[in-house]
């Protein structure tokens, strides 16, 4: 008989859930965690972005769209929010502190400037690299010790498809996801025998405010959706099974490994399709 029940191995029953970065995929993530019974802590530098999340689980449990975990009766299956900047020396180690036990880390905040190399800052460098690698550095500090003493606890890092491939104006932003990784993949080297897991989910091109620039060119965003083979842009919710997947029991044997969400935009070659 095995031990996994497989009528609720995706479920997060009794398990908080942590979620830094709640706009945009974030948001969704943290809905979709909710919605299989984790309690979510919403952590975001923009407090009104991390309560109307949190405000969001609240009202969808007591619609009944969601799973009911343990909760401590703070709204919904108490669910909370908290304004972090995550850049800021120690704040994510403070907060960690006040959260106590977290099962689940899902790591969601970044930000590009998107520009070539040579007409970098060295002020715009830092900032990339801050928010993007750094946090994914200290969030791991911050949390990971609490689950290496208990002995159990998944990490998911949101990378993207420019940890494996570039472009002009993305060479910053490509090599801190490349660089965060690399960090998944030492960190859950490092932590497995502890019973703690961590992985990285890799988005493609996703309908957010953020590329909402790149969407109103037409011919840039026709560029890019025609690059995977699904021939579209994907919806912030598509990236949320990935995530309570690696989440949840049913990815139990799955460390160190980068689950690309692309539509395919890694495994075709180019654009053009060439007749057969």
């Amino acid at each position: 008989m095995t031990s996994l029940d497989y009528a609720r191995m995706f479920r997060l029953d009794g398990r908080h859930a942590v979620v830094v970065g709640c706009g945009g995929i974030g948001a969704e993530i943290a809905a979709g965690l909710a919605a299989q019974g984790a309690r979510v802590s919403c952590l975001d530098k923009d407090e009104a972005v991390a309560v109307a999340v949190r405000d969001r689980l609240s009202r969808n449990e007591s619609d009944g769209e969601a799973g009911t975990g343990d909760g401590d009766g703070t709204g919904g299956a108490g669910h909370a929010a908290y304004p972090v900047d995550v850049r800021a020396e120690g704040a994510l180690a403070r907060v960690a502190e006040e959260l106590g036990d977290v099962d689940v880390l899902v790591l969601t905040a970044a930000m590009n400037v998107r520009k070539r190399l040579l007409d970098y800052t060295g002020e715009e460098f830092d900032r990339v690299v801050g928010l993007n690698l750094r946090a994914t550095f200290d969030a791991a500090r911050a949390f990971a010790p609490r689950m290496v003493e208990r002995g159990t606890g998944s990490v998911v890092v949101l990378t993207s498809i420019r940890a494996v491939t570039v472009e002009p104006g993305q060479g910053v932003y490509a090599a801190t996801k490349a660089g965060a990784m690399q960090l998944v993949r030492t960190l859950a080297a490092e932590l497995g025998p502890d019973g703690v897991r961590v992985n990285a989910v890799a988005p493609g091109v996703v309908e957010t405010p953020l590329t909402q620039q790149i969407r109103d060119d037409a011919e840039w965003g026709r560029a890019y959706a025609e690059k995977s083979a699904l021939g579209r842009w994907a919806r912030p919710e598509e990236i949320v099974g990935a995530v309570c997947w690696l989440a949840s029991d049913a990815a139990s044997f799955v460390t160190g490994s980068q689950v690309m969400v692309d539509g395919g935009w890694t495994a075709v070659d180019g654009r053009f399709t060439p007749p057969t």
